[in-house]
């Protein structure tokens, strides 16, 4: 056992694991509850939404980069990409030089979907988003994420937050506001 002395009690970081983990909890299951809100006119659920975003984002991706990214199993990620594909969604493929990884496309049906659901989405029906406007409000910005960022980025490790930071770089680059809806430019 490493007998060097811990610059925290043991007591702190009890506290603070169980501060994250019973707000992590209360947080997920409002952004669940907003999530299937949204995508429920679609017949999607939240697997299957973040199957088809990840497709779209990364232009293509392995089973393999779909479960890493979508924080799922990997026969999480197969059985509901098989889904999105038996609905013309997403398609299958495999590279020459590569027959051991399955790899998946988003269709143009699935593309369609998806830029539907982004030009749907309605912010006034989001608790969370709601949540944190009274901060948006109070200082002039929505709060901060980089803590959580960080976390993660030790966690799940840079690959993970690279796709993270490109998915909202590519809604901030492809897309345009028109009234109070999101269009693809």
């Amino acid at each position: 056992m490493n007998e060097e002395k811990k610059d925290y009690s043991m007591k702190e970081a009890l506290i603070f694991s169980q501060r994250i983990a019973q707000l992590s909890k209360a947080l997920w299951k409002s952004v669940e509850k907003d999530w299937q809100q949204w995508i429920k006119p679609y017949d999607l659920n939240i697997n299957e939404h973040h199957i088809l975003s990840i497709a779209y984002h990364l232009k293509g991706a392995s089973i393999s980069e779909i479960a890493k990214f979508g924080v799922m199993h990997v026969s999480t990620a197969f059985n509901f990409s098989k889904k999105l594909e038996e609905r013309g969604l997403l398609v299958f493929s495999k590279k020459e030089d590569d027959k051991r990884n399955t790899y998946i496309e988003i269709t143009k049906k699935g593309e369609e979907l998806l830029l539907q659901l982004m030009e749907d989405y309605d912010p006034e029906s989001n608790a969370v988003f709601n949540g944190a406007l009274a901060i948006r409000d109070f200082y002039g910005k929505f709060p901060d994420t980089m803590d959580l960022i960080a976390i993660l980025r030790h966690i799940y490790g840079k690959d993970f937050i690279d796709i993270f930071e490109r998915s909202l770089t590519n809604i901030e680059e492809e897309f345009e506001e028109v009234g109070d809806r999101i269009y693809k430019k």
